[in-house]
């Protein structure tokens, strides 16, 4: 499926190069996602500590307040592909400007869309579902502080891939941690109030309220402004400004936001789309069978997230590194470094399948042993996640291949097939295969769910391997004809822009 032919003639060293030149954009962002995963993985850990039913409570949560926003998070994610086109370009003087035009669609998309769907959408949505009232009142309580505070996550998300497309990706992941240390913390005072942990021996803080779930919500929020006002900061910084013009070039510029509207749309509905299959899958397909089938899933759905989103950090470095290639008329390259990341990303995924298919029933215990959960329960929900960690072993591999190179395809523009592709496999397998298993299998119980999204994975990660391989994307121009770089503003002439620093 994967063609090498760019590779083809080339040496171990130059191969070797070509990871290392991956490398070094790609591992601040490996962090900067593992980051975030970690910030989920506590998250849900912590909430366990107070019981399953919260746990599930926020998982369903959590994928629904996302559903909505990972649409607008998709849109504004070709940010990326703008700034690292025009880096490669030399057109640095449009970098600002992208980055102001991602921050423009996150403010007026909060306002008509997250705000409204907050406080009326969320609660019909989770009243419709026919989940036990308390879960029902625990979800929609998560869900409408994350939603309600979207426009953070949204302002961070534009911020964090105009640092990618410039090739800075240091000052995201430093952002990352230090909001996953904020995020920890609150997690702690607002999860379990004054009583604190006693389990693990740790007091609270006298006179301060628990919150439960809501307050892993509010702390998410906490994390989440640290990681947007961080690069903030440094994008209206002396040196920035002085590169780019970065406080001169807050005024809108339509024809930008058109751009950004016109090849995000596909990758927003590519986002959110998806999001909505997972959700449809967990919550009314895994969640008919109960609460014990729940909370095994995202058990294993956290793991998962683990094993993939450093592929997803290589991902992001992969659109940077191809964006600036083609801007800089040099497409061979967006292959080579294309396939050094998928390589790395392979090994690292299927290192991954081997862990869960061995260490499966260990795993799912981590979650399902904690808080005052009985002994039967345990078991019950460790061997019902021990059987769908199995099929998260099986699809690793693949699902390097749809990562990286979906990655890639963004880089390029190529956004629109990729798009339609999700739509259509994510609704005919996740959704309508996951249906007729349940139909017509229900002594499977979850399992058949979970072995259709199984398959969605692999064809999916095949499909875009292909797609990439085709080399259609060369066709693409995003930015027209390259003029004459503004006076001051060539790579390297007057800072580290582009240089990974």
């Amino acid at each position: 499926m994967v063609s090498m032919s760019p590779s083809r003639g080339r040496g171990v060293s130059a191969r070797l190069s070509d990871v290392r030149e991956v490398w070094s954009l790609a591992w601040p962002t490996v962090v900067t996602m593992t980051s975030y995963t970690m910030m989920q993985f506590v998250d849900s850990l912590m909430v366990a500590q107070v019981g399953m039913v919260e746990l599930a409570a926020q998982g369903n949560g959590g994928v629904w307040s996302w559903a909505p926003t990972s649409f607008l998070v998709g849109l504004i994610t070709l940010v990326n592909t703008f700034v690292s086109q025009s880096l490669g370009a030399k057109r640095l003087h449009d970098a600002a400007s992208y980055a102001w035009s991602g921050l423009w669609i996150a403010l007026i998309s909060w306002l008509v869309l997250l705000l409204p769907l907050a406080l009326f959408g969320l609660p019909a949505l989770f009243a419709s579902m026919g989940h036990e009232p308390r879960v029902q009142e625990l979800e929609t309580q998560y869900a409408g502080i994350l939603v309600g505070a979207g426009i953070v996550t949204l302002a961070g998300k534009a911020m964090s891939n105009f640092f990618f497309g410039i090739h800075r990706p240091k000052i995201v992941a430093v952002a990352a941690i230090v909001g996953n240390v904020v995020n920890v913390v609150g997690n702690f005072i607002l999860i379990y109030g004054e009583r604190g942990l006693p389990s693990l021996g740790l007091p609270g803080i006298p006179g301060t309220q628990a919150y439960g779930v809501a307050g892993a919500a509010i702390a998410t929020v906490m994390g989440s402004l640290v990681e947007f006002l961080i690069p903030f900061v440094v994008f209206l910084g002396p040196k920035l400004h002085a590169e780019l013009g970065t406080r001169s070039a807050w005024r809108p510029h339509w024809r930008m936001v058109a751009g950004l509207i016109r090849t995000g749309v596909p990758n927003g509905v590519q986002f959110s789309n998806e999001m909505v299959c997972w959700a449809l899958f967990m919550s009314s397909l895994v969640g008919r069978f109960g609460t014990d089938h729940l909370a095994a899933g995202w058990s294993v759905l956290r793991f998962m997230h683990l094993s993939f989103m450093p592929a997803v950090g290589f991902s992001v470095a992969t659109a940077s590194l191809v964006g600036k290639s083609i801007g800089a008329g040099r497409p061979d390259d967006a292959v080579r470094q294309t396939h050094a990341a998928f390589a790395v990303s392979l090994v690292y995924m299927t290192i991954w399948g081997i862990v869960m298919l061995i260490w499966r029933h260990d795993m799912v215990a981590i979650f399902a042993d904690s808080g005052d959960v009985p002994d039967e329960q345990v078991a019950r929900i460790v061997g019902i996640g021990g059987t769908l960690m199995i099929c998260a072993a099986i699809f690793q591999t693949f699902d390097a291949l749809g990562i990286i190179f979906t990655g890639a395809l963004r880089g390029a523009g190529d956004t629109l097939v990729p798009g339609i592709a999700t739509v259509t496999l994510s609704w005919g397998l996740i959704v309508g295969g996951g249906m007729a298993l349940v139909a017509w299998f229900p002594q499977w119980e979850s399992t058949g769910p979970w072995i259709a999204a199984t398959a969605y994975i692999v064809i999916y990660g095949l499909f875009m391997a292909w797609r990439f391989e085709s080399g259609r994307w060369r066709s693409i121009r995003l930015l027209g004809a390259a003029p004459e770089p503004a006076p001051g503003l060539e790579p390297g002439g007057s800072g580290s822009v582009g240089s990974g620093s």
